[in-house]
Formats: C-alpha cells, structure tokens, sequence
C-alpha cells in the first residue's frame, strides 16, 4: 500500500509541474508583454520599467519560470513588493497582495459551498439511483429517471436565479445567500449557504443518480450475486454486501474528481449567489487581466484535483486490493 501510495505521490508531483509549466508559458509567453496588460491605457515608458522589475519579467522565459518555482519552496524577492515567504505565488497586479494570501482568503467560502453540496448530492443522488435500480422497470425508477434527465438539463444561472426570485425575494423563505465563519456562528453559516447548496447539488444530485442506478443494475445481473440469492442469502444482504461494494468503486473515482473540482471553485454558482470565493476571484482575474492571480488560480485549482485522485485511489485500493498491484 505505502509504495502504490509512493508511486500515486510522485505521480503527482511530476503532473503539477508540467501544468504549472505549460500554464506559465500560455499565460506568460502568449501576451507580447504581460507589463502592458498590468499597465493599463495610461502608461509611461518609466512606469512599464518599473512594473517590469516588479514582475519579475525582464529575464528569459525559462529564468522566469525557474524564479517562480523555487519561489514556491523557498520564497521571492519582488522589487518594490518586498519579500514574499515561501510558499510564494507571486502577487497581485490588481491589489498588490500576495496571490497566496489572498486565494486562502477566499478559499474557506469555496470549501463550505463544496462540501455542503456535496453531502446534499450523494445523499440524494445515491439514495435516489438506489431506488431506481431496486424498482427497475416500476413506476419509482421511470419517475426517478426522468426527473434525473431533467434536472441535469437545468443551468445553475437560470435555477439560481429563479430560486433567488422565488425564495428570497418573493416569499422571504431564505436569506439572501452570504457566507459567515462556521466557527462564529454555524447556524447563520449553514443558513446563507443553504439555497447555494441546493441549487448546486440539483444537477449533480441527477448525475449520481443516474450514474448509480446504472452500476447497481450491472451489478445486480453479475453472475455471482445470482450465485448468492440462489445459495437463499437475502435480497438485503445481497444487495449491500456484493452489488453495493462492486458499483461504489466508479461512483468513488467520480465523486473524488467532482470534488477537486467544485474545491477549485464553483464560478457559475458563486457568481449567481454573489459568494467571494475562489470561482469569481478567477472572474474578476480574467477582467482584470490579473495574470498571477490566474496563474496561481490554476496551480491551486490543479492540486485539488490531484490531491483528490491520489485520496480516490487510495480508497479505491481498499475497496478492490486487486488496485494496488497497478
């Protein structure tokens, strides 16, 4: 196990230095000269010297790109900025701090927006495909895959919008969605959170259902769960003990990917809800030509989805020890 970890960890490593690399190139070598962009239209020839030094820019592009990497392990020095400690990301060309700081500031709303969701769309998607797939062919699984068809046709800015209208303006059932430190006060941060979540897991809560059904029902035609049911094990016990374990295995993989990604930030629903997250720190970084902010948006980004491949494959591993020889 420790050296199938070992391999997955190295893995890793090598995969987030070839993204940062590319990331760097396209964001850093596609412009004629990322200091003009951060310039603006007012620029003197003084000023574009300056904010050149500053950037760190005035060195070949492989020079720049190793500056910026060791400045990841043992922190930088960026002319008027001053010292940047380790792990240092660079900083800001729109607010001059640090890209680090900054993505950690708004990193606990994306978290709490992820995590929430998440528990609202496996309890409901798997519940829901477990349904379906025990009623297979009775009205509960035509129900339930309907429904599931339609709500993953649904865009999250048209069903946020109008649950916005609906819930908060029109009926005063909710809040208006905000984000509030879980450790001050949990009940004002699950209840500014609680329609985000809702509207986020609408679509995801139908994904998992359908995507459950369909590994449950391949699970339960397999030959060896008919072998049990004909040894007189029950359907319960059939059910949970061998077509549940042989169908969690895909369900786990995908819900390790959806999470890094929703942890990298939800832009769509974070901008919908006005929620200050990583997703419209990224928006407002494209608008603003921010070229550090979005390349440290896409480091961070990437590392949560490695992270949580290298997590999925170590459960992965205990769930199917035939895993750890691959």
């Amino acid at each position: 196990m420790l050296r199938f970890l070992a391999r997955r960890l190295l893995g890793a490593v090598i995969t987030l230095v070839v993204i940062s690399a590319i990331t760097f190139m396209l964001f850093y070598a596609v412009p004629r000269d990322p200091a003009r962009l951060a310039c603006g239209k007012l620029c003197t020839p003084e000023t574009l010297e300056v904010i050149r030094h500053n950037m760190g820019i005035t060195d070949s592009l492989p020079v720049q790109y190793w500056h910026w990497l060791t400045g990841i392990f043992l922190g930088r020095d960026y002319g008027s900025y001053g010292h940047c400690d380790a792990p240092c990301l660079g900083y800001s060309f729109v607010n001059r701090e640090s890209v680090l700081g900054t993505i950690m500031d708004r990193f606990p709303t994306t978290a709490s927006l992820a995590l929430g969701s998440s528990v609202v769309f496996l309890i409901g998607g798997i519940g829901a495909g477990m349904i379906a797939a025990v009623k297979q062919g009775k009205a509960l699984d035509k129900v339930a895959s309907g429904a599931s068809l339609v709500a993953s046709s649904m865009q999250i800015y048209f069903v946020g919008t109008l649950a916005l209208y609906c819930f908060v303006y029109q009926w005063q059932i909710l809040d208006q969605p905000s984000y509030t430190d879980f450790t001050k006060n949990p009940a004002s941060w699950a209840n500014g959170l609680l329609l985000p979540w809702l509207v986020l897991s609408l679509i995801w809560t139908a994904n998992y259902t359908r995507m459950t059904r369909s590994q449950l029902v391949e699970q339960l035609n397999e030959d060896y769960v008919r072998t049990a049911r004909a040894k007189g094990l029950s359907r319960r016990n059939v059910f949970f003990r061998f077509a549940w374990r042989g169908a969690m295995g895909p369900i786990v993989t995908i819900f390790g990917i959806d999470l890094g990604v929703l942890l990298g930030g939800a832009m769509i629903t974070e901008k919908t809800f006005s929620l200050q997250g990583i997703g419209m720190l990224a928006i407002k970084a494209v608008t603003n030509n921010d070229l550090p902010m979005l390349l440290g948006i896409m480091v961070i980004t990437a590392s949560f989805v490695v992270i949580a491949n290298i997590v999925v494959d170590a459960v992965y591993a205990l769930i199917d020890p035939r895993i750890r020889l691959a």
